[in-house]
């Protein structure tokens, strides 16, 4: 599998990169999986396909604090992320790997693989509702996937060293929770993992043994994806 540690300078070209991945992916002639680490310059809210800014931000607050909110292509809620949260991306083949194509059994094979990977950093991960990883009952780690027609996007965040305090004066209470969560606030629900980013991109990577630089990202796709969709209002503030 290749590697590709790279943050760009905004958020928007952030995430047009991983679609842009993907995208690369569909349209080569073989196999073209990928694993990506990156870490932003600063805060940002990043909400879900399908979510609603209004049930899910407070948009006044990330007004007020200069705060962007931007859209991913796939689902879930709304996360904060920023320095002190690593984000990754994993491009699979789904003709590779059989049945990631069914969005449960995508959440279980590559969190059960993450989980295996980052327990021998921190003992007690395990995965816990629909695509969380978690250290005993508190959260470090939200995932969600955008699947095409032979590969998918599988990406999330690892937080280990984030002022986790922002979260809850940027975000309300999200209207759908896992069981586990138990109605606990922002603050005593959510967790740092207690390992540095090196530590984290070294077990990811020894895991999807992606050890291959990429040495030709997609810069051109990437590019066309903030001036249609990342960079725009439009798609941003969809819902």
């Amino acid at each position: 599998m290749h590697l590709l540690d790279l943050t760009l300078p905004t958020p928007a070209e952030n995430l047009a990169l991983d679609e842009a991945l993907l995208e690369t992916a569909e349209t080569a002639a073989g196999p073209r999986e990928a694993l990506r680490f990156w870490e932003p310059h600063a805060p940002l809210v990043v909400v879900g396909r399908s979510s609603k800014l209004a049930a899910e931000v407070d948009q006044a607050a990330c007004a007020a604090r200069g705060v962007p909110v931007l859209r991913r292509p796939s689902g879930g809620a709304a996360v904060v992320a920023g320095p002190g949260c690593l984000m990754y991306a994993l491009v699979l083949d789904c003709r590779l790997h059989g049945g990631l194509r069914a969005v449960d059994r995508a959440h279980r094979f590559v969190l059960g693989r993450l989980a295996r990977a980052l327990a021998a950093l921190a003992p007690g991960v395990h995965c816990c509702g629909t695509s969380d990883l978690a250290l005993g009952e508190r959260k470090f780690s939200g995932n969600s996937v955008r699947c095409r027609r032979t590969h998918l996007l599988y990406h999330g965040t690892l937080l280990y060293n984030f002022p986790l305090g922002l979260i809850g004066q940027l975000l309300p209470l999200p209207p759908r929770v896992p069981d586990y969560r138990r109605g606990r606030s922002h603050a005593d629900f959510l967790v740092n993992f207690p390992a540095p980013a090196a530590a984290l991109r070294a077990a990811l990577a020894d895991a999807w043994d992606a050890h291959a630089p990429l040495a030709q990202w997609p810069r051109d796709a990437t590019a066309r994806l903030v001036a249609e969709r990342y960079g725009q209002a439009a798609w941003n503030c969809l819902l």
